[in-house]
Formats: structure tokens, C-alpha cells, sequence
């Protein structure tokens, strides 16, 4: 999990037990964070753009639009025309990209892709 901050504390001599409870702190407010669909629309097309899904058998995963349903962990539901067609490294480098963009660090996210249509 390299999105997981690591402390080095001691317990025995005391030293950076208090660095624990900021750092949960934060990472608390980051689970908490809302992204407004229209942004996550606007880093996923960016990061669509800027390297495109790969082809499977000569057809290519077109992502509709994303939003973000639940905090706590942060969830994001794209709607996508067929999901056999995402890759896992794909979808590993959207994680990433909304990562990078948003300041997720410390919190896992769901990302749920449906296909268009499906609830």
C-alpha cells in the first residue's frame, strides 16, 4: 500500500508517538474530502487523453463520465461502455491519477466501474 504514510515512532523512548495521532487526523479529513463531478470528469478525461486504455480484441474502453458516490472510503463510480474491457494496470493508473490530483494519500478508494445503464 504505497498510498499509506509511514511513521517511525518508539514507544520505548517516546519519540514520534505524537506524530501518530496528527497523522490520523489527516488522513480522517482526507476520507472525508468531496470532489465535485465535474472536476473528476475533467482529471479523468486529462488522464484519459494523456494515455488512452489499451485495446482489447480491437475495441477500447470509452469512459462516460465519473462521479464520486461515498466519502469515507471515497468511492467513484465511472460509467464506462463495457467493463471487460478494462485492464487492472488501467484501472491502477486512474486510481493513481485521482491520487495525485485530489490528495488522497492515507485512505484506500473504491472505484466501481458499471456499464452504462447497469445500477
Amino acid at each position: 500500500m504505497p498510498y499509506v504514510p509511514i511513521l517511525c515512532i518508539s514507544a520505548k523512548f517516546g519519540k514520534g508517538v505524537s506524530d501518530v495521532l496528527s497523522a490520523a487526523t489527516g488522513i480522517f479529513e482526507v476520507r472525508k474530502k468531496r470532489v465535485p463531478t465535474a472536476l473528476v470528469n475533467s482529471v479523468v478525461g486529462d488522464a484519459v487523453a494523456a494515455h488512452a486504455p489499451p485495446a482489447v480484441a480491437g475495441k477500447k474502453l470509452k469512459i462516460l463520465y465519473v462521479t464520486q458516490a461515498e466519502t469515507s472510503p471515497p468511492t467513484f463510480v465511472f460509467s464506462v461502455n463495457d467493463t471487460a474491457l478494462l485492464h487492472f494496470s488501467y484501472r491502477r493508473y486512474l486510481e493513481n491519477e485521482l491520487r495525485r490530483n485530489f490528495g488522497f494519500q492515507g485512505t484506500p478508494l473504491r472505484l466501481i466501474f458499471k456499464r452504462r445503464g447497469e445500477k
